[in-house]
């Protein structure tokens, strides 16, 4: 699989079809077949215990999985997810940023599916792991 679009032209699509999470998120790099994704981790983001909430891991693996799509297929707004599942494997620490991975497993021409594997930083084992399905919208 071929990159569509690098890490700038993804970033510029994120400014300017989601401006309201935009600045919770950096693309890190492109990966084969994907892309790390930076979550900015601020007070926002934490719950009781010191720790990323749930909702804020589960938008980094959204967003990240939504952005591989994207790195491979081109500015596709209209892109949907239609299943997720996430497991929590290990507490991330307060005051440091989440890191995700997303691999593409499949890219046909109705559905993507693929993983995200998320680490806190420094990375050194996974904190969750989310499977993602999307549904692509028709070719016009």
């Amino acid at each position: 699989m071929q990159h569509q679009m690098d890490e700038a032209a993804l970033a510029a699509f994120l400014a300017r079809e989601f401006a309201q999470v935009a600045d919770d998120f950096s693309i890190e790099r492109l990966l084969p077949g994907g892309v790390a994704v930076r979550l900015r981790v601020a007070e926002r983001h934490l719950r009781p215990g010191g720790t990323v909430s749930g909702p804020s891991i589960f938008a980094l693996a959204d967003v990240a999985f939504y952005l591989a799509i994207l790195s491979h297929v081109g500015p596709l707004a209209l892109a949907v997810t239609t299943s997720a599942s996430l497991d929590f494997l290990r507490k991330p620490e307060a005051g440091r940023d989440l890191i995700a991975e997303a691999r593409l497993l499949k890219l046909g021409r109705r559905l993507a599916v693929g993983d995200v594997m998320i680490f806190s930083e420094p990375v050194v084992e996974p904190v969750a792991r989310a499977s993602l399905t999307y549904s692509l919208p028709p070719k016009r």
